[in-house]
């Protein structure tokens, strides 16, 4: 809402080559109450002058030697881009006042000036002016916020590779062609992670209760890294994330990954404990350090890896939201096997 307090501190500017109208305009509205109140008699400043301060309110006389006022509401119409001209003429001719009303001001004050009539005026000018930046400002507002929801609609789609133009009336030939490519990359990344089964296949043979918990450390670790590339992504795209910010944010994000490894991994730990235990295995007391230290480390390499991920994409120059939640999946599924099968292998006999 606009308050009286916001109409007083309107900007305004008296436009008159008239010396002693630019004293008696000044001296009623200041007498009135109005604070941001200046003037110029030169006709060609105007232009500058509103580009500079942007007034919420020009009181401008029509008939000035050089430049007059028609020419200046002209050269004000280049400089807002909305067309709106916050213009309160003064005449004396009554034949000019449709003609300016029609060539953009919104409101007129004849001459000789009425102290009651030119305030009333100058009042109603300024609360409409303010009233049409609030409501411009609010516009504003919902145009960005449902910008913002279409890309952010878009967004879960993207990070599994489905494109942002793709619809529901997309041809199939079209869909399957804007898919595919992804699905082939993922398989690819996907290998990676199956390669470390092979690679530790004599550990997991000799202790197949680790395969138990394998769900369960990749579960937790890709939704520490999702939370992450989460809050990451969000920050790229409302501009949140500043140039120089990019540490403070990794090292934040691998304490919470530390933290909540920590909390996660004291009751997988307690878990395997008790399942190696019902199984009769000597080696359950190591089994549980082992899953203890793998989901903390997991977590710790996830929470790093959804902050870097995006941010190395966009360096490069790809798009964050495309390609990192299959590198970050790939990344933590890696780091979480590596490191519970090569601790059960250097610590478990």
């Amino acid at each position: 809402m606009i308050s009286s307090s916001d109409i007083f501190h309107g900007k305004v500017l008296i436009v008159d080559d008239q010396e002693a109208n630019v004293h008696l305009l000044e001296r009623m509205l200041r007498g009135a109450g109005y604070v941001s109140v200046t003037s110029t008699m030169d006709p060609a400043e105007v232009c500058e002058l509103h580009r500079k301060n942007r007034y919420d309110l020009i009181l401008l006389d029509l008939l000035m030697p050089g430049m007059d006022g028609f020419q200046v509401m002209e050269g004000l119409k280049e400089i807002e881009p909305d067309g709106y001209l916050p213009v309160l003429v003064i005449t004396a001719q009554p034949d000019h006042k449709l003609r300016a009303l029609k060539a953009g001001a919104k409101d007129f004050v004849s001459k000789p000036f009425d102290m009651a009539e030119v305030l009333a005026r100058v009042h109603n000018m300024l609360e409409v002016r303010l009233l049409h930046l609030e409501t411009k400002k609010l516009y504003d507002e919902l145009v960005a916020e449902k910008k913002w929801s279409i890309e952010l609609s878009a967004q879960p789609g993207v990070m599994v590779g489905v494109e942002k133009e793709e619809r529901l009336a997309t041809p199939w030939s079209r869909s399957l062609r804007l898919r595919h490519p992804w699905l082939q990359f993922n398989l690819l990344t996907s290998l990676l992670g199956g390669g470390m089964v092979l690679l530790f296949h004599d550990t997991i043979n000799r202790l197949l209760i680790l395969a138990v918990f394998v769900p369960v450390l990749i579960s937790q670790t890709n939704n520490t890294g999702g939370q992450t590339l989460a809050i990451t992504l969000r920050g790229l795209n409302l501009g949140d994330l500043k140039a120089g910010k990019e540490k403070a944010l990794v090292t934040k994000e691998a304490l919470l990954g530390l933290l909540n490894g920590v909390l996660v991994g004291l009751v997988a730990a307690t878990a395997m404990f008790a399942a190696a235990t019902l199984m009769h295995l000597s080696t359950a007391p190591m089994l549980s350090v082992v899953v203890f230290l793998a989901m903390t480390g997991s977590c710790v390499i996830s929470g790093i890896c959804g902050a870097i991920v995006p941010l190395a994409l966009k360096k490069f120059g790809a798009d964050p939201a495309t390609a990192s939640s299959i590198v970050l999946t790939t990344a933590t599924d890696v780091a979480a096997l590596a490191m519970l099968f090569g601790l059960a292998t250097v610590l478990v006999r």
